[in-house]
């Protein structure tokens, strides 16, 4: 008895110290000064989620003392994990492992500066994490797809350093997403680990953007904001742009932020066919940090999306974050150029990264490529609408996107939901996120894909209405339309059409039909290329009498792995809808969307 009571206290107190807040943004990783800490990490599992084992704290990282000692787990002689890498393809027996999973990196730094600050940076980890550093719990993170960092400064030594994540990836009513979701739990820590190495006082995070108002002005003018971290400010910042002949100084605030504008000289606007980045460089007392970042404007003017004051259509597709060929979540620029050449070659200049916020190599490779994107939160089926703790949750999330997200002119919409049905806790709730987002971020537009009434009341009319009240909060109207696939036969479509309650612009925001590459018949045969083929002329042809039509993302670039999807010898565990198999070959219906976006 004394014995199970002591796990309880241990499990306890564990848990009360590791939900202290996050120490830190800091945005761009990757023009910062860093040592990846990726490769093979030792672990141990913990599937009773105790976070202890014997009566010892994992994160204590216990090692027998002597021949006699009792110690009743160990990383030196365990197995290993990649880092970054889902743990569910890494090893046959935790395929679909949900729990708990302490993870190990030792590591020396030998050059440490005692003038120099050290932060633990994780791209992102799914879904609950909590971080140790020699032997002390720094804190806690919620949301397997946002990054953070912890400070290290006063732990780090020269040798022998020891870093412990645990990682939870339990599904959960009160997570986001909820319990059920159609796409693979993907547990462990999924994007990139770095020891980042700063001065005292730093620029954690910025803001830069092109003022909208001067778009049609021979001299354009740039607006941002600068937040420093460190207990003594400098007096002025420095924002320098060579190409744009922009090289000035910023006050900045006691607190350490700043705002700031500057006019600029023959500034390109980037767009799909002139993707221009320009090199920016920001310096406040020892800080100097450098991107890359493109000045464009997105708007609407009735029921068209116009990108820098011309109308534009989005020629998408839908994309989730894996590498099909590896199994795995992405995380590698390898990844990135791979689903974005498909992208290109398909004929595309906008992508839906669904159903949560994707790597980060993937949002810098659109800045370059000149690729619209959309990204969002998973905010999908089974939401706890009524729970106030699951709305500051998603606006926490929500907050860490925007954040690493904002300087990246690829990125044009933020979609709040994805096929919610309008009650009044839905709309309460989106609705207030939706204000929220529009108070951090203004440069951008708001969307999220809506049902239609018909699915609300079961009216089975020729003709689709949509009246969520949600779309009043919204710049573009997004529907899911899947006729031909779920219900009805593909030409049924030509019976319908489509009136909206708002005069706002559309975009089909999915569509589209399973098929298994290599599977041939006749145009009815359910999962045969011919069949989905079907499907898309047929769907487009329907698509084209919206009015206020303004693009597009069919239902998906290329097949993920999705444990509701079991049918034998067709889908085994894999969503079958996408135009490109988990072998990277195409299926008829590609060919049919990328003739249709030629001709666009």
């Amino acid at each position: 008895m004394l014995k199970n009571n002591y796990y309880i206290i241990l499990l306890v107190v564990f848990v009360s110290v590791s939900t202290q807040a996050q120490d830190i943004f800091i945005t761009n990783t990757q023009n910062r000064d860093f040592v990846s800490l990726n490769g093979k990490w030792k672990y141990v599992l913990d599937p009773y989620q105790t976070g202890g084992m014997g009566g010892m704290p994992v994160y204590k990282n216990y090692i027998p003392k002597d021949k006699s000692d009792r110690v009743e787990y160990g990383f030196n002689n365990g197995k290993t994990l990649w880092v970054p890498g889902s743990w569910n393809t890494q090893h046959p027996e935790l395929t679909y492992f949900e729990g708990n999973i302490w993870y190990r990196r030792t590591f020396d730094k030998e050059d440490l500066s005692e003038d120099n600050r050290y932060f633990v940076h994780i791209g992102a980890a799914n879904y609950r994490t909590t971080v140790t550093f020699n032997g002390e719990v720094l804190g806690s993170h919620e949301g397997g797809f946002t990054p953070f960092s912890f400070e290290i400064t006063d732990l780090i030594k020269k040798e022998d350093n020891f870093l412990i994540i645990g990682v939870d990836n339990t599904r959960a009513d009160d997570n986001i997403p909820s319990k059920v979701a159609d796409w693979f739990n993907h547990g462990g820590i999924i994007r990139d680990v770095k020891l980042i190495e700063t001065p005292s006082t730093f620029i954690n995070n910025y803001f830069i953007s092109l003022d909208a108002s001067t778009l049609d002005q021979r001299t354009k003018q740039i607006k941002g904001n600068l937040e420093l971290n460190g207990s003594s400010m400098p007096k002025q910042a420095q924002l320098i742009i060579p190409e744009l002949r922009v090289n000035q100084d910023i006050a900045i605030n006691p607190d350490g932020t700043a705002e700031f504008n500057a006019l600029t000289k023959g500034m390109e606007l980037w767009s799909p066919k002139n993707p221009k980045l320009y090199e920016v460089t920001l310096v406040a007392g020892k800080d100097t940090i450098r991107d890359q970042i493109g000045f464009r404007t997105i708007e609407i003017q009735e029921k068209q999306i116009v990108l820098n004051g011309k109308p534009i259509f989005l020629k998408g597709i839908c994309l989730h974050d894996e590498n099909p060929l590896r199994k795995d979540r992405a995380n590698a620029i390898e990844d990135a150029e791979l689903v974005l050449g498909w992208a290109q070659e398909l004929g595309c200049n906008f992508i839906r990264l669904a159903h949560y916020p994707h790597q980060e190599n993937i949002v810098r490779l659109a800045d370059k490529l000149g690729i619209l994107l959309w990204e969002e939160l998973p905010l999908y089926w089974g939401i706890q609408w009524d729970n106030p703790e699951v709305l500051e949750k998603a606006k926490k999330q929500y907050t860490e996107m925007i954040d690493r997200d904002f300087n990246r002119a690829s990125t044009v919409i933020w979609s709040i939901a994805n096929e919610t049905a309008s009650i009044p806790d839905r709309n309460n709730f989106l609705g207030e996120l939706a204000d929220y987002i529009r108070s951090i971020d203004d440069t951008r537009l708001l969307s999220a894909a809506i049902k239609k009434d018909q699915e609300l009341d079961g009216h089975p009319d020729s003709v689709y209405t949509y009246n969520d009240p949600l779309i009043e909060k919204l710049d573009i109207i997004s529907i899911n339309e899947y006729l031909g696939w779920y219900g009805g036969a593909p030409e049924e479509t030509r019976k319908k059409s489509f009136e909206f309650g708002f005069e706002k612009p559309v975009i089909v925001s999915e569509f589209g039909g399973g098929a298994l590459q290599g599977f041939y018949g006749d145009k009815r045969t359910r999962w045969s290329e011919e069949f989905q083929e079907y499907l898309y002329q047929e769907s487009l042809a329907m698509f084209d009498k919206i009015d206020g039509l303004s693009g597009m993302a069919p239902w998906i670039l290329v097949d993920f792995m999705s444990p509701l999807r079991q049918l034998p010898g067709v889908q085994d565990g894999w969503n079958r809808k996408g135009l490109i198999s988990e072998k990277g070959r195409k299926k008829k219906a590609f060919f049919v969307l990328q003739k249709y976006y030629d001709k666009k």
